[in-house]
């Protein structure tokens, strides 16, 4: 019990790094995209975010480095790539800034119920399966649009990875949404069955 203790504990470990690296790409990958617009390397900080996206829960699992502070480490990073990636996207017009809206404001919904599940000894819930298929797909989505740039050169490849960076954007855009109804529905159902927590 007690080394399952220390284990949650942890904070140096393989798979919070690459969370924290994660991290570190953000500012990396808005440089790269508003400044120089170096759409090459911005393709390639994306998939190797969504590489260390793969490969810290997989790591996790599999070395027995589950943290605390990595269930939390992990879609903090995914949130911050996703809100810097519509930033980017919008602010060049390859998006639609209501995309760039809705993405973020998901996400506002989400931590406006934060408040509801201190109430019930919860600072969070565990993350739904329909969260990371969204995020996912989102990951998948916006390197094939920032590859499909309709300011760019015109060309087949552009115009192929445009088709399906839409098709991943729609899909990723409703299981999104549908993964946050979800969790609120579980936020109701815990303050309908769990008795609140009195702080001295």
């Amino acid at each position: 019990m007690q080394e399952a203790i220390k284990i949650e504990e942890r904070v140096l470990t393989i798979p919070n790094a690459l969370s924290f690296v994660r991290l570190l790409l953000v500012p990396v990958f808005l440089w790269l995209v508003l400044g120089p617009k170096h759409d090459e390397l911005a393709l390639a900080v994306l998939m190797l975010s969504g590489i260390t996206d793969y490969l810290d829960g997989k790591l996790a699992r599999r070395l027995n480095q589950t943290s605390k502070i990595g269930a939390i480490l992990d879609p903090v990073a995914d949130r911050f790539f996703i809100l810097a990636v519509v930033i980017g996207l919008g602010y060049r017009d390859i998006i639609p800034w209501w995309l760039a809206i809705i993405l973020p404001l998901r996400d506002v919904f989400l931590f406006s119920l934060v408040p509801f599940l201190r109430t019930r000894g919860y600072s969070s819930l565990p993350v739904h399966f329909l969260g990371k298929a969204a995020t996912a797909s989102l990951l998948y989505a916006f390197p094939l649009l920032l590859l499909g740039d309709p300011n760019g050169e015109p060309s087949t490849v552009a115009d192929l990875a445009n088709v399906f960076g839409w098709a991943f954007t729609v899909w990723g855009v409703a299981l999104y949404w549908w993964g946050g109804v979800l969790y609120a529905f579980q936020v109701r159902r815990l303050m309908a069955s769990t008795p609140r927590v009195v702080r001295s």
